[in-house]
């Protein structure tokens, strides 16, 4: 008897357990929630405008807009890359051509080229 009350309640038990899998929990992010900044976009801002010394000899300037950068090249030419993603102020991307910023640090990627990383 006590079988036969097993094998009629194991199909509901897996069901719920099934069911239960598939809501959120409480802690997990959800769409739409601002990332929380990082200690290094606290302890060094990223100014409105800030010249950079590349490792390969070279200089840029970077203009901070908020949600993109503009970046001039002492030939110049200028690039506005957007916020990649758009809820963050440390990444900016377009394409194939992308900067990260960590503190007075800046790595710039090229599509095709050896990542360069700057220095304000």
């Amino acid at each position: 008897m006590a079988l036969r009350r097993t094998f009629r309640v194991a199909p509901l038990v897996l069901l719920l357990l099934d069911v239960a899998a598939c809501v959120p929990q409480n802690s997990a992010p959800k769409a739409g929630n601002a990332v929380a900044p990082t200690a290094a976009d606290l302890s060094t801002p990223q100014p409105r405008t800030a010249t950079y010394n590349c490792a390969d000899g070279g200089r840029m300037t970077i203009e901070n807009l908020g949600t993109s950068l503009r970046v001039l090249d002492p030939d110049g030419t200028s690039e506005d890359l957007p916020a990649s993603p758009a809820n963050q102020n440390s990444r900016f991307g377009i394409a194939h051509d992308a900067i990260v910023i960590d503190g007075r640090d800046a790595l710039v990627m090229k599509g095709g080229e050896t990542p360069l990383t700057c220095t304000r």
